[in-house]
């Protein structure tokens, strides 16, 4: 019965009629026999027949029958679902990510920047109809990844991001890093665009102002959601390397220009965050993927297989046999 539906259950009601025909059958088939009295019934024993007594055999094929039929009426059917989605409204989406030294500080674990990978790695895969690029900063910025649907490239670019201060200067230029990250979706033609704009510290480096950065990403229709990422207070960052290469840290005041960051999002119609831990920092990108959804049309497809038919059957032939052996075996007797 798995995977079985019945088209019209009510039919089931007429179940209850069938205590009632046996309760009538009992009835007229006991008032239908003669009875005649006698002295005693002594000459009569074993006279009743096998035959005889299977005469309510015939009731019974009856009563299977419309059962049958009523199951019939009630329209069982196995049914088995299929759907297609098509996506209807895809979001291009930039992580604009800051990888200046202080990405380096240990107020999350291990520090700030792999929690973020690993953050921003399950946000990647979970937005599996849009597309994603990458775009990190320093004192310069970068396209790390253009905007694309292979998720295992993201992925990839993403692991390998680190700090190295050969590769671009030490800094923080938010407004470089913005307007980098507008450059890659400004000609994009998806409905929805935004961009993840993450740093930890105070705007100190780049040509481009941040707050003209986001009036340009408001004039594209550009969403920016900002996150400031550090503990309140003190927090070990890096000062300097030993000469084994590694860095040396001493606790410094946590600071992020979250001002600015609060201005950038409500310039853009954005949001601003603050991750405080890495419990927090998953929260926040968890939110995001909650208030930026991808629509998604899906089509269902109800593939119906009757299964009627073989109770029609069943029930003709309990009535055929219910006549035959009226006719036949039980002739004379009904």
């Amino acid at each position: 019965m798995k995977n079985i539906t019945f088209l019209h259950p009510e039919f089931f009601w007429l179940f209850l009629a069938l205590p009632i025909a046996m309760a009538w059958y009992w009835f007229t088939h006991k008032k239908q026999r003669a009875t005649l009295k006698i002295s005693s019934t002594k000459s009569f024993k074993g006279s009743t027949t096998l035959i005889a007594k299977m005469q309510p055999l015939l009731f019974v094929l009856r009563l299977l029958a419309l059962s049958a039929i009523i199951v019939a009426l009630a329209r069982p059917r196995s049914v088995d679902v299929s759907s297609k989605s098509r996506t209807t409204k895809g979001i291009d989406i930039v992580m604009a990510i800051d990888v200046s030294g202080s990405m380096l500080a240990k107020d999350l674990k291990p520090n700030r920047l792999e929690a973020l990978k690993r953050v921003a790695a399950e946000f990647v895969e979970d937005r599996s109809n849009d597309r994603i690029g990458l775009v990190v900063y320093a004192g310069e910025s970068y396209t790390r990844t253009p905007v694309t649907s292979d998720k295992t490239v993201i992925l990839q670019s993403l692991k390998t991001i680190d700090y190295d201060d050969s590769i671009i200067a030490d800094g923080t230029g938010i407004g470089v890093g913005l307007a980098t990250a507008i450059n890659r979706i400004k000609d994009s033609k998806a409905k929805s665009r935004i961009i993840i704009l993450l740093t930890d510290g105070v705007n100190n480096s780049g040509t481009i102002d941040p707050r003209m950065a986001a009036d340009i990403a408001k004039e594209y229709g550009i969403k920016v959601y900002t996150i400031g990422i550090g503990t309140n207070g003190m927090a070990p960052f890096p000062y300097a390397k030993a000469p084994n290469g590694k860095f040396l840290y001493q606790n410094m005041k946590v600071e992020i220009d979250e001002k600015l960051m609060k201005e950038i999002a409500k310039t853009t119609d954005g949001k601003y965050f603050r991750a405080t831990s890495n419990a927090k920092l998953k929260e926040i990108y968890t939110e995001i993927n909650k208030l930026e959804k991808t629509e998604v049309e899906e089509k269902k497809y109800f593939n119906y297989d009757e299964k009627y038919q073989p109770l029609v059957w069943l029930a003709l032939i309990l009535l055929f046999v219910e006549v035959l052996l009226k006719n036949t075996l039980f002739k004379g007797l009904v």
